[in-house]
């Protein structure tokens, strides 16, 4: 069974358009929780455009109460997140290259093109994050090289950047970049790492992807599953991608197989 992580990140940012706490961040996360979701992700960044440096320690202590479940705090390693994770000690920290001014992560860390000293300040970070108790993961591109990696500077998972094969998906041309993921999966699997995935997943296309690439550990999904949420409500949406992760798969979508 894939995992669940809910994204709260646009919660947070319809929050900030006003000073009057509504919606509620913990609030929508104690509501996906309750409704199945294995855990809570956030992605704090340096402006706090939209998760605050308060939401991370409410955060923590919700996911204190819901023994099993886990809180995967997202970020650039050198633009505040191991303080963050230092304030939370999150079961999960997410190490991603995004710029201080990226709308959001559109690429994942290019090791096989990072000098020695770039890799050796990374490991340093992971290593100081796994003291914390933090399962390291790192944000990484389909490539087998960049995998095996990532597997040398010592993190347990990657996660694959997931926007080309939604992009893909949509044009009705899947399969093909789908192949990448494989080779990319297969490759982390014999390395002995575990595999999240996220980016752009959703309803329409998370069915296929997690049939080609069973061996997925864990799902972040927060833009797509925020917008769900509008529509349907935050836990029947949560139930909805639930039944995904779970085994329903691409046919529970409806239109998944004719994306292939």
């Amino acid at each position: 069974m894939t995992r669940l992580s809910v994204n709260v990140n646009k919660v947070a940012t319809l929050r900030n358009t006003r000073n009057v706490g509504i919606p509620s961040v913990s609030r929508m996360a104690r509501i996906a929780l309750d409704a199945g979701a294995h855990g809570i992700t956030i992605h704090p960044r340096p402006d706090e455009r939209h998760i605050r440096r308060s939401d991370v320690s409410e955060l923590a202590q919700l996911l204190a109460t819901y023994p099993g479940r886990e809180l995967n705090i997202e970020g650039n390693p050198f633009h505040g997140l191991v303080e963050h994770c230092t304030l939370a000690k999150p079961h999960q920290a997410t190490l991603v290259p995004d710029d201080v001014s990226a709308l959001t992560s559109d690429h994942g860390w290019p090791l096989t093109r990072m000098s020695s000293k770039e890799k050796q300040e990374l490991a340093g970070v992971i290593e100081s994050l796994e003291a914390l108790g933090c399962r390291v993961s790192l944000f990484v591109d389909p490539d087998p090289d960049v995998v095996r990696e990532a597997r040398v500077l010592g993190a347990r998972r990657v996660e694959l950047y997931t926007e080309p094969y939604a992009r893909a998906f949509a044009a009705g041309a899947a399969s093909t970049e789908l192949t990448r993921y494989r080779r990319a999966a297969d490759t982390a699997l014999e390395c002995g790492l575990e595999l999240n995935a996220g980016h752009d997943l959703n309803l329409a296309n998370l069915g296929l992807f997690l049939e080609a690439i069973p061996q997925v550990a864990e799902v972040s999904i927060g833009h797509a599953l925020i917008a769900d949420a509008l529509e349907f409500g935050m836990a029947e949406t949560v139930r909805r991608y639930l039944s995904i992760c779970t085994g329903a798969r691409a046919g529970s979508a409806g239109i998944g197989s004719s994306n292939a």
